[in-house]
């Protein structure tokens, strides 16, 4: 399939360059993201080298717990989708989007905050977080094996983070539900399909697949779109849950590699023989003709995927925006400056 979201975008031609030893990877064509700006801190002479900081710093990370990748994706993920990519979910309070349910089991926070202290000592007061978890993440992803796509900055921080903002879905969402919520965010079909093949990697609580496994829509059966080796060997890790206080244990998304936290196109070959973990995922087996097409076009091969992620990460981290003079520059990502007790 041809690129068919390109043409619906005004596209600049830019280098899809991850700057890792100044290599230029490949070209791809993406949309300028409405008020953010290509290398923002070199361009305005503020903090030049922001982006090798980040990357050195997330490198020295990723070296020691590979696991973060899934982590950060998830997390960017649960701040654009709610009030924008405003680093909102990164707020510490009692009533702040991290408190939600659906953000039970939310990780990386200890990597953004670590970070931005050392941005803070190089360019105090000028990167904000919004910027620093896009960057962060597309890093940790291009060392997990994902395409280099390239991140716009000059996102500034949102000052409001509230656990009645959070509208993430459930991952037993109906497909329908699913695509009616990413164009509520301002993306498509091909948006939806390409992001979620970022459950390639990571882990998912039991408690999320236990209906498929026992009670699929009350008949007390498992989902007979799962495949049933797959289904057994995931009844073996997640027993029933009978009791109050029930422990909730964590499954690979990928079982069969789950633990190398590699980005592949495994996801969509595993939705095409039934054994997706996630119900929302298994669900895109079963959308229209488009879906499918993606489906099996990512399937096939890397290459395709490689070019939609580009674009699909670099439409939802332009998800609503604060740039100019809206929100602030945090001095730390957990706190707004007006709450920040450590500020003179």
């Amino acid at each position: 399939m041809a690129r068919l979201v390109m043409s619906l975008f005004p596209v600049v031609a830019i280098a899809l360059s991850i700057l890792w030893a100044a290599k230029v990877e490949g070209a791809v064509m993406l949309p300028q993201p409405v008020k953010l700006e290509w290398h923002y801190y070199k361009v305005h002479n503020t903090c030049d080298d922001a982006e090798v900081y980040i990357r050195h710093q997330l490198t020295n990370f990723w070296n020691q717990d590979k696991s973060i990748t899934p982590k950060l994706v998830r997390l960017l993920y649960s701040d654009c989708f709610v009030t924008g990519c405003d680093a909102s979910i990164l707020l510490e309070g009692e009533n702040s989007e991290k408190t939600a349910a659906q953000n039970r089991g939310l990780g990386a926070f200890v990597i953004i905050d670590k970070i931005k202290q050392v941005l803070e000592q190089y360019c105090p007061g000028v990167v904000s977080c919004a910027d620093i978890l896009n960057l962060a993440t597309r890093d940790a992803l291009r060392l997990a094996g994902a395409p280099a796509y390239p991140v716009f900055t000059g996102r500034r921080d949102g000052m409001k983070s509230t656990r009645e903002s959070v509208d993430l879905p459930l991952p037993s969402i109906s497909f329908d539900q699913s695509l009616a919520y990413f164009k509520s965010k301002g993306l498509d079909l091909q948006d939806m399909v390409t992001l979620l093949g970022g459950h390639s990697m990571g882990r998912t609580h039991c408690s999320y697949i236990e209906d498929r496994l026992y009670n699929f829509k009350n008949t007390r059966k498992q989902d007979p779109s799962m495949n049933s080796t797959i289904a057994n060997q995931l009844r073996k890790l997640c027993p029933p849950r009978t009791k109050k206080g029930q422990s909730d244990p964590l499954v690979f998304l990928n079982p069969k590699s789950g633990s190398n936290y590699r980005f592949t196109n495994s996801y969509y070959l595993r939705i095409n023989t039934h054994e997706a973990v996630l119900g929302v995922d298994q669900q895109l087996l079963y959308g229209d003709t488009s879906t499918l097409e993606l489906v099996n076009e990512f399937a096939a091969g890397f290459e395709d995927l490689r070019q939609a992620f580009a674009l699909s990460m670099s439409r939802m981290g332009s998800i609503n925006v604060l740039t100019g003079k809206e929100g602030e520059i945090r001095r730390t990502c957990d706190s707004t400056n007006a709450n920040n007790h450590n500020n003179i």
